[in-house]
């Protein structure tokens, strides 16, 4: 009867975690796809209508800057809903996260143009994008550490790479939307069309809160605040004990976050407006990367329970440096197939990285402060990774007079900053992350070491 019951137990305990794991994913998707939907408006039509301008570069590089404007105020949503999140608890910070998204974008489908209110369509346009970004900036970290402070030991990368795949169903979702509704007449297009993905973001977002609100809180922050191991200020906590942690996963996201965004949104406007390609070849051809990733994410994160994350993650890097010129040589042969295979290229190796992505931030923290030290590692490296990455790259373009390689360049210095990151860390897969005061992938004699002047441990 023991064993029968022991197996029901881990039955039940199954059920429960895939419950959250899919919850997770859910949500994750859905806030990514707010978020993706933008970024594919500000390559195809947002400078038109928020930010006109008889130089047709000014206006691009106005459309992209309000796309990093997303990214620069990510970094502070990490701080907040990660304070929030390590001292309230996981759950509450997703749900709060979640709304916020999914209002804002619902919003930005009903702005007016410029045209109809002059310089506020752009301002609000500015201001909704900012709440996108606090949204963004607070969800990951919520998300992958509840999957991964429920799951089994040995299947943390598995785990975590399941909310990882939400960001390309988020993408998958969203460049199919527009790809129905750019197909419409360029009129239509302009006049009401691009409105369409953005208004669905309420449906969206009712279908999000439903599945958030089924989950349980994480039962190691649970465990925590019943021993009431419950750090006052985070934040400060995370930077006098991990800050060599932090760096570390700030140099981690370099190449994943600098490539992810040429690949799927500065493409966009190099494709269409240097090489006079269809934009429609383009979203088909990250709508079927896309789809591939949904298969590659968890694949890696599996690999990396079995191999170890640092492995996994080097690979990806090193493909970043060995792929950036075929990228775009492939795709200058202006041949859809050869297109379609640089896309889908790109993110496999983009996989390799991402996959156990979730699962190394999130052993790289004590539970105490996992919520703030994952978000803030991960978001701190938005604005200087994926944030300024179309500007900079499409800035190069221009100066470059059309040519590519200077993107090529700047991609393969992102995947050095990554390569020297991964190489310096230490492997995380097997860390104990029920223990609450746990350093991760860093001791506490390597934090002294980085810094004489803070204390490396409160202890």
């Amino acid at each position: 009867m023991g064993k029968e019951r022991s197996a029901d137990e881990r039955s039940a305990g199954e059920v429960r975690v895939g419950r959250v794991v899919l919850a997770s994913f859910v949500g994750t998707m859905i806030e990514w796809y707010d978020f993706f939907i933008y970024g594919t408006a500000a390559a195809l039509v947002f400078n038109r209508l928020f930010f006109p301008s008889d130089d047709e570069f000014v206006g691009r590089m106005a459309a992209y800057a309000s796309f990093a404007v997303g990214f620069f105020i990510r970094p502070l949503g990490g701080v907040v809903f990660g304070h929030f999140g390590d001292r309230v608890g996981r759950k509450a910070m997703l749900v709060t996260t979640l709304l916020m998204m999914g209002l804002a974008t619902f919003s930005i489908g009903l702005l007016p143009t410029y045209e109809t209110i002059g310089v506020a369509a752009p301002i609000l346009l500015i201001l909704l994008r900012l709440v996108q970004g606090l949204g963004v900036g607070g969800e990951w970290g919520g998300a992958v550490l509840m999957a991964v402070e429920h799951g089994h030991a040995g299947k943390r990368g598995f785990y975590g790479s399941c909310v990882q795949m939400g960001v390309p169903a988020g993408l998958l979702l969203a460049t199919g939307v527009f790809s129905i509704f750019s197909s419409l007449s360029e009129e239509q297009f302009l006049a009401w069309g691009w409105r369409v993905p953005f208004l669905l973001g309420i449906l969206l977002l009712a279908v999000g809160m439903f599945i958030r609100f089924q989950v349980f809180e994480s039962p190691l922050f649970a465990e925590s605040q019943k021993k009431n191991n419950v750090s006052p200020l985070p934040i400060l906590e995370v930077f006098r004990k991990y800050r060599r942690n932090v760096l570390l996963a700030m140099g981690a996201r370099f190449a994943e976050n600098v490539c992810f965004y040429i690949f799927t949104v500065f493409v966009l406007t190099y494709a269409t407006d240097y090489l006079d390609l269809p934009k429609q070849t383009i979203l088909n051809g990250i709508w079927i990367a896309a789809a591939v990733q949904l298969v590659v994410i968890p694949l890696s994160g599996i690999l990396s329970d079995r191999v170890g994350r640092r492995p996994v993650y080097l690979a990806g890097a090193v493909f970043m440096v060995l792929f950036a010129f075929p990228f775009f040589w492939l795709i200058e042969t202006k041949d859809t197939p050869l297109i379609w295979l640089s896309i889908v290229l790109a993110l496999i190796g983009h996989s390799l990285m991402y996959g156990p992505q979730a699962a190394f931030f999130s052993e790289l923290f004590g539970t105490r402060v996992r919520y703030s030290g994952a978000s803030v590692g991960y978001q701190l490296a938005s604005p200087l990774a994926g944030g300024i990455a179309p500007l900079i790259a499409a800035a190069l373009v221009e100066w470059s007079a059309g040519a590519s390689w200077p993107v090529s360049l700047y991609m393969i210095l992102a995947a050095a900053v990554t390569l020297v990151s991964i190489v310096l860390s230490t492997e995380t897969a097997h860390t104990d992350i029920s223990d609450g005061d746990s350093p991760g992938a860093s001791s506490h004699r390597d934090e002294e070491n980085l810094d004489g002047v803070f204390q490396a441990s409160s202890e």
